[in-house]
């Protein structure tokens, strides 16, 4: 499988999740792949420190243009059919892949696991963004999903290169899965407080883009089914 990371400004988290990474994913063989964001911070001091391992991928971009981006060109590099999606912050726990993993293997037909964080670590505002855009999503969707912001998962690539591509794509996987007709689980998964750099979102560009952004959703399932 493939682990694709988009990172801005993440600088220090970049070497501790590659550690994490390696002691939690012993027994698998597998790349990862870091999207940089066109970072301005010391992140590439970091990268320069685990370049030299070569199932290790770091595409630099020439300028900011979101998550979503990255991870599209991510997935796009990827080697293997199968990827596993994991935020650059630290703030999911790589010991939780494993777990995905077992699941996307000995479930049946399961096309996508989605993490969904439980004892959030996040200040208030981003909690209560978070849970009015989730409950408004899935009455919409109908996705079962209580987290979609959530970055753990693992799904197969033909899939997801397969959706039209948005700014805000990220953040609709499971619904996407779910209204294209894909077999999706869940799981609940860890969730640790950010110790090094900062939060990239706020209620502004959580909440608000993300409702105009079911729109864009909505019509690309609608097209999916006729």
């Amino acid at each position: 499988f493939s682990i694709v990371i988009p990172v801005f400004n993440e600088g220090q988290n970049i070497k501790l999740l590659y550690d994490e990474i390696n002691s939690s994913l012993k027994d698998f063989s597998y790349e990862i792949i870091f999207v940089n964001d066109a970072s301005t911070d010391d992140s590439n001091f970091y990268f320069d420190q685990i370049r030299p391992d070569d199932k290790v991928a770091i595409i630099n971009k020439d300028f900011n243009s979101g998550q979503s981006s990255c991870l599209s060109i991510g997935v796009k590099k990827a080697k293997n059919k199968i990827i596993v999606t994991i935020d650059g912050d630290c703030q999911n726990d790589p010991k939780d892949i494993d777990k995905l993993l077992y699941l996307y293997f000995n479930e049946p037909l399961c096309d996508l696991v989605a993490g969904e964080r439980i004892k959030r670590k996040d200040d208030y505002l981003k909690i209560l963004s978070s849970k009015i855009s989730n409950k408004f999503r899935n009455y919409i969707f109908k996705d079962g999903c209580k987290d979609s912001g959530c970055s753990l998962k693992i799904f197969k690539k033909n899939i997801f290169l397969s959706i039209p591509f948005f700014n805000g794509l990220h953040r609709f996987i499971p619904s996407l899965f779910v209204g294209f007709g894909y077999n999706v689980r869940y799981m609940d998964v860890n969730h640790r407080p950010r110790k090094m750099g900062k939060s990239k979102y706020g209620i502004g560009n959580r909440l608000f883009i993300g409702i105009r952004n079911m729109f864009i959703v909505h019509n690309i399932i609608k097209k999916k089914r006729k």
